[in-house]
């Protein structure tokens, strides 16, 4: 079967959720005997790692992109002009068009995968002019995006809730409609396929819609590729990571490290914090210069085991946010034990207190915290179980399965 798959971030290497998600799937469908022809947004970072994706996919086509705070600005008062989310006038970029069109007009495809929400206008406008033969549009949802921007909202600054609430509606009636358009929808979450129904309803069914069929398809990990970490012996450090230009990343590490993290130092006073990823903002920063000694803000790291090796525990601090926290699912494929937050669990299959532990309150979530960092053998019984889920639920091959039958039917 011949796919043009078509992604809004490169996805390798596989250093964060969504990029993990997709390099899995394709990976899984070029498995299967499939023929795969990408197309990406392309940064300027990351076009080094373009032939690694060429070692799975039949071709690679880079459309460059740039983003500017000035060229947002212009897509937000598009945005209210035609009542379209940001989010999608963002990304509806001409050269972008232009190569998908070129491509479907070769009339080889029998289906265009299009990865998360604002890929989709690019599939169905494509479809339309395949010549011979239409090819099917599956959309890959990843999450229920507007469920995302709404939780934003609910924590947001006052000036800023009034704009998030105008962007969740609009996202949430654009996915309600695309629904209505696409072949197929993949969600990896229950909660984000009830999130998406929600929508649909949202966007006003009407008799004689064609509804697009939901199949839930989790996030993946490769349990071969993350293996358990050796952890240092009586290590009072907490590791805690996440993309930190992601609003909801760095939303709830800023949580715990403003609320949660003075809590435990003043029942473990000799705990540490490090906190891992790309472009941490100005208070993460400021954070670390005031607790200099106890907090370390590494910025970007290639590799995660050692820092893992050198820690007791992950947190995984989730106030907002869709889906499944990949974090969770590396977390416990290298034998990490977990403390998170019931929204950071959502959609991840694992028994509390023996996988992970879970707690709301930064109160609760301090307690936890300081029990595992005290409890050695408590440690280990959530390493090895959290493993053990690893391997047996959430590696790459045995969790995509379910996706070869949607794509024979």
């Amino acid at each position: 079967m011949n796919i043009l798959f078509l992604t809004q971030i490169v996805p390798f290497p596989p250093d964060a959720g969504p990029k993990v998600k997709t390099w899995h799937v394709l990976r899984f469908l070029a498995g299967q005997g499939h023929s795969v022809t990408l197309v990406s947004f392309v940064r300027p970072e990351e076009e080094p790692h373009l032939p690694a994706l060429a070692e799975v996919c039949e071709a690679v086509y880079p459309v460059p992109i740039r983003r500017s705070r000035a060229a947002d600005a212009g897509f937000m008062i598009r945005s209210y002009l035609t009542g379209r989310p940001f989010l999608v006038e963002r990304d509806d970029l001409q050269p972008m068009q232009e190569a998908v069109n070129r491509l479907a007009a070769q009339g080889k495809f029998d289906i265009i995968h299009a990865d998360q929400l604002t890929m989709v206008q690019f599939g169905l406008r494509a479809a339309q002019i395949a010549p011979q033969k239409k090819p099917k549009v599956i959309f890959d949802a990843h999450n229920a995006v507007w469920s995302i921007i709404e939780r934003m909202r609910e924590n947001a600054r006052w000036f800023l809730k009034p704009i998030l609430a105008v962007e969740a509606k609009r996202v949430k009636r654009y996915e309600g409609e695309l629904l209505k358009t696409v072949d197929h929808v993949l969600a990896v979450t229950d909660v984000d396929r009830a999130g998406l129904e929600e929508a649909l309803h949202f966007s006003k069914v009407k008799p004689g819609d064609k509804l697009a069929p939901i199949a839930t398809i989790p996030i993946a990990v490769d349990t071969q590729q993350l293996t358990p970490v050796k952890r240092k012996p009586d290590s009072k450090n907490i590791v805690t990571l996440g993309t930190l230009h992601y609003p909801p990343n760095a939303d709830g590490i800023r949580w715990f490290f403003n609320e949660v993290f003075p809590l435990v130092q003043k029942r473990a006073p000799e705990a540490t914090l490090t906190i891992i990823g790309k472009n941490p903002p100005q208070d993460f920063l400021e954070f670390q210069a005031r607790n200099s000694g106890s907090v370390n803000v590494t910025g970007y790291v290639p590799e995660l085991a050692p820092h893992l090796a050198e820690s007791a525990l992950m947190v995984v601090p989730v106030r907002a946010g869709g889906g499944m926290r990949v974090r969770i699912l590396e977390a416990f494929a290298y034998a990490m034990p977990v403390v998170t937050t019931t929204i950071g669990l959502e959609g991840i299959q694992a028994e509390l207190e023996r996988d992970v532990i879970v707690a709301d309150k930064a109160d609760d979530f301090a307690d936890r915290v300081v029990q595992l960092l005290e409890n050695p053998s408590l440690q280990e019984k959530l390493s090895v179980n959290g493993r053990k889920l690893a391997e047996t639920k959430y590696d790459w091959q045995a969790a995509l399965s379910a996706m070869k039958t949607i794509y024979e039917e």
